[in-house]
């Protein structure tokens, strides 16, 4: 005897996995756009398609959601600085590194708006964090080896410190891209277009090393 009743509709499973990182990504562009303060948790859940307590089951907080939004940013850099081979030639090498720090500034232009909210509230997110400062050991440990490579075989000036050195790098890489809309307007040129990519990035690993490779030192 056939059986006309309706089967019952099987439960939606969730994939976790899938879920938070759909969760991070959406959150990512919230405090970027709207900073810490501005971001709204209504406004992730309502893009998500999820329910707050959701939200609230993977991350204890807002706080806590953006701790890890901004592990994320700083673990995609980690990883491009992580593609960094060293050849034993620390001219060749520390041109790539800055290469592939610059590339990544300018490959996300995101991170440096999280960074501009995190900064007005004096890292005080990120100081809560228990990976976001190993994650600089690697990158600083290339870049003191680069550095004490070129100093050893005099091709580097013996004064250079990888501190300044590494701030300066971030500086000739971000700032173009924090100030991209307002210089472009003043000087009247188009700091998104791919040709003007490709230049600043040739033209901040030409100053670096224009830098180190300059063997005069000040008293």
């Amino acid at each position: 005897m056939k059986n006309d009743a309706p089967t019952a509709a099987k439960p939606r499973t969730r994939n976790a996995a899938l879920t938070r990182e759909n969760i991070l990504k959406v959150a990512t562009q919230e405090f970027a756009e709207r900073g810490y303060d501005g971001a709204s948790i209504e406004a992730i859940v309502l893009c998500c398609k999820i329910s707050k307590n959701l939200i609230y089951h993977y991350f204890d907080s807002k706080e806590g959601l953006f701790i890890e939004v901004m592990e994320r940013a700083y673990g995609a850099m980690r990883e491009r600085q992580n593609q960094l081979t060293l050849s034993g030639d620390p001219v060749r090498d520390m041109r790539e590194l800055v290469e592939k720090t610059v590339q990544h500034f300018i490959d996300q232009p995101d991170f440096h708006l999280l960074l501009s909210t995190e900064n007005l509230h004096k890292a005080a997110h990120i100081r809560k964090s228990s990976v976001i400062s190993q994650m600089f050991n690697p990158l600083r440990a290339a870049l003191s080896e680069i550095l004490q490579q070129g100093k050893d075989q005099g091709v580097f000036r013996q004064d250079a410190d990888w501190v300044d050195l590494y701030v300066s790098i971030s500086g000739l890489g971000a700032y173009a891209i924090t100030n991209r809309y307002t210089l472009s307007y003043v000087l009247d040129v188009d700091l998104n277009s791919p040709e003007r990519k490709a230049s600043r990035l040739k033209h901040a690993s030409n100053v670096v090393m224009s830098y180190l490779c300059d063997l005069r030192t000040t008293a």
